[in-house]
C-alpha cells in the first residue's frame, strides 16, 4: 500500500470509529508505530484529524461531537488509571454504587471487582462487562438498559426510569467537560438526562475527570460544580482551575501523574 493510500485509510478509520490507537493502526496496516506516527503528523498538519496521546481522534470537535469509546480510551490513559485508583479507596464492602459510562469508570470497575458484597448499577456496557467477567459471586450488577450511544452508554427513558427508583451510597460519574459557567456537561442531549438521574440517586456524588476536561463544554449541562461532593482529577489541572473548583467542591483530590 502506498503512503497516500494508507493515510486515506487511516483517516477513514479514525472518522468511522471516532478515533484509533497507534498500536492498532500499526497492526492493521502492517507497519511500524513510527510510520503511523508520521502519517498522523501529516494528517494533523492538514487539519484532518487531531493527535492525542497514543492515537488520534477526528479534528475540530464541537460541543455536540461525541467521540467513540476507542477514541476516549486512547487519551490520558495514565491519568485515568491514577484517578481510578484514588476513587477505588472510597468503596468498601457491601456498598451500593453506580458507575456512569466513560473510560475512567471502566478503569475504576477493574479495581472494584474483588470488593465483597457490592451492588453495582451502571448504564455502561463496558463497565458491566468488567464485572460480569471478573466480579465476585456475592456482587450484584444491574445494567439499566436503554439506547446505546457512540461512547457505549445506555441512555433514554428506559435507563432514566431504572435509575430513578434507586437510592445509592456513591455515584461515580465520568464527564465530557467541566467549567465554572456550564458545570458538568455532555455532548449527548439524551445522556444528559440519564446522568442527571444518576446525580439525583446519589447520597454522595464523585466526579472523575482528568485535567483536559477543564473548560471543555458539551452541549448539555447535567450538574453544577457544587453538586459534586468529591472531584478527582490530576495534577495537570491549572492553578486558576484549582482555585475555582476548591470554591465549589468540598473534597477536591489531585493525583500526581508524573
Amino acid at each position: 500500500m502506498l503512503a497516500q493510500q494508507r493515510q486515506a485509510a487511516i483517516l477513514e478509520r479514525v472518522r468511522t470509529a471516532g478515533g484509533a490507537r497507534v498500536s492498532e493502526l500499526a497492526a492493521e496496516f502492517g507497519v511500524s508505530d513510527m510510520t503511523i506516527r508520521r502519517d498522523l503528523d501529516l494528517l494533523s498538519d492538514r487539519g484532518l484529524l487531531a493527535k492525542v496521546h497514543g492515537g488520534a481522534t477526528p479534528g475540530l470537535p464541537g460541543s455536540a461531537h461525541e467521540p467513540g469509546f476507542a477514541a476516549k480510551s486512547a487519551q490520558q490513559r495514565r491519568e485515568k488509571a491514577l484517578i481510578a485508583a484514588e476513587a477505588a479507596t472510597l468503596v468498601g464492602p457491601g456498598t451500593a454504587i453506580a458507575l456512569s459510562a466513560g473510560t475512567t469508570t471502566v478503569e475504576l470497575a477493574s479495581r472494584l471487582v474483588d470488593v465483597p458484597g457490592l451492588t453495582v448499577v451502571t448504564n455502561s456496557i463496558p463497565v458491566a462487562d468488567v464485572f460480569y467477567r471478573g466480579g465476585r459471586p456475592d456482587s450484584t450488577v444491574v445494567l439499566t438498559g436503554g439506547v446505546r450511544t457512540p461512547s457505549d452508554a445506555l441512555v433514554g427513558p428506559v435507563a432514566v426510569a431504572a435509575i430513578r427508583s434507586l437510592h445509592l451510597d456513591l455515584v461515580f460519574l465520568g464527564v465530557h467537560g467541566m467549567s465554572e459557567r456550564a458545570g458538568f456537561t455532555t455532548p449527548n442531549l439524551t445522556e444528559s438526562e440519564t446522568n442527571r438521574a444518576l446525580v439525583e440517586a446519589a447520597e454522595r456524588l464523585v466526579v472523575l475527570a482528568d485535567s483536559t476536561k477543564w473548560d471543555t463544554v458539551g452541549i448539555s449541562s447535567f450538574a453544577t460544580l457544587g453538586e459534586a461532593h468529591t472531584l478527582i482529577t490530576d495534577a495537570g489541572l491549572p492553578d486558576p482551575a484549582r482555585a475555582v473548583l476548591a470554591d465549589y467542591v468540598t473534597d477536591l483530590r489531585l493525583v500526581e501523574a508524573s
